[in-house]
């Protein structure tokens, strides 16, 4: 294999076959930024001019065989290691497995014939059915026959939702490491934020499309580059002194993140979970004004200034409006058209709710423990 130098080895996370990285060699932040203490660093992209950042390591035999193989020719896959004996929402080789079988259709990971090369979608198949039936192991919906009961549901699902609040816990108690953490955590989806849900618009029609588009021009910024949510949110890492590059940390996100984002691009690449892909927009809209308001008031008490905070305070003030939108309009235009497809609303707001707890918990679990919730390097502290 090439030296790490040039292209990304093989080791644990992001891994190949053997261990983590050590802790003395903390990954390198992109050509010309100046390191500082206490920054969480992206991985050393060396002397390429690419955008994603280079593969990352594997971390064990599922996740190894796809980036082995987008180092190659695509048709070169060969044979994959059996999907079995894994947790599929929450397995760190498996969710690197699945999430850049996925990113092969968002960004250039490698050669873009890699997207559809019938042996990867095959493997990538195989992936997605253990993820989903581990999806319906933890999830119970029952049939909906009108659409007010849609709506209703979703409401009720939401409310009685439990477990630990992140945004309370950060705004109460948590320290600056830590919300740049989660920072970091979040990057996977916020630095592509919109682009997983957009692929539902050509899939719906009426009413639903109409609304869909509605909330997907806003977080596109109405127009405007530098308002689309994903630019913001890559201010608000700069704010945090760590490193806005699409993909840049893909390398030390744990299973229970990565399967986050897996879900709603497993929504988004299936027609026949558009109305999943609906259900977990319409919560994603619904339960997001208030965390965010959390959120802006933390890096208030943090001492960061409005550029840094205005990725939360916009959302605090769009999805006042989207949260309407996504369900009465979105939600409920889709199952006044098709109304066999509510229990598949319901099953994908269940499910982004099911693996958000489960996220949350990972975190807190960390750091109640005084560890990182990142892997395989803790945090750079100074």
């Amino acid at each position: 294999m090439p030296s790490k130098n040039n292209t990304r080895g093989f080791s644990n996370d992001p891994k190949s076959p053997s261990s983590p990285k050590a802790a003395s060699s903390l990954p390198k932040l992109s050509e010309g930024a100046d390191p500082t203490p206490g920054r969480v660093m992206a991985p050393d992209v060396g002397a390429t001019s690419r955008v994603w950042p280079l593969l990352p390591w594997p971390r064990g035999p599922l996740s190894e065989s796809v980036i082995s193989a987008l180092q190659r020719d695509p048709g070169t896959l060969g044979t994959t290691p059996p999907v079995t004996g894994v947790d599929a929402l929450s397995d760190d080789d498996f969710s690197l497995a699945l999430y850049l079988c996925y990113e092969l259709h968002y960004r250039g990971l490698t050669n873009p014939r890699w997207e559809w090369d019938p042996a990867l979608l095959s493997f990538r198949a195989e992936l997605e059915r253990a993820f989903e039936n581990r999806l319906r192991d933890e999830i119970v919906t029952s049939a909906v026959h009108f659409p007010v009961e849609v709506a209703t549901s979703l409401d009720e699902m939401i409310t009685s939702s439990k477990g630990p609040s992140l945004s309370t816990y950060l705004l109460e108690t948590g320290t600056l490491d830590q919300f740049r953490e989660f920072c970091v955590h979040r990057s996977a989806y916020q630095l592509k934020e919109a682009d997983p849900h957009t692929f539902g618009i050509p899939r719906l029609t009426g009413e639903a499309k109409a609304a869909m588009v509605e909330i997907q021009y806003d977080e596109y910024g109405s127009g405007d580059a530098n308002s689309m949510h994903s630019k913001l949110f890559g201010d608000t890492l700069i704010a945090l002194d760590l490193d806005p590059t699409y993909g840049s940390y893909v390398e030390v996100l744990p299973g229970a993140t990565l399967a986050t984002v897996n879900l709603v691009s497993m929504f988004a690449l299936h027609r026949r979970w558009r109305a999943a892909l609906v259900g977990h927009l319409a919560v994603f809209e619904m339960t997001s004004v208030t965390p965010m308001s959390r959120y802006s008031e933390t890096l208030a008490r943090f001492n960061i200034g409005p550029h840094g905070r205005r990725f939360f305070d916009v959302h605090v003030t769009a999805d006042e409006r989207h949260s309407l939108i996504a369900r009465d309009r979105l939600v409920g235009g889709l199952i006044r058209a098709q109304p066999e497809l509510g229990a598949d609303v319901l099953f994908g707001a269940a499910a982004l709710l099911l693996l958000e707890q489960r996220f949350t918990l990972h975190l807190l679990g960390a750091w109640a423990d005084g560890r990182s919730s990142l892997i395989p390097w803790e945090m750079a502290l100074a």
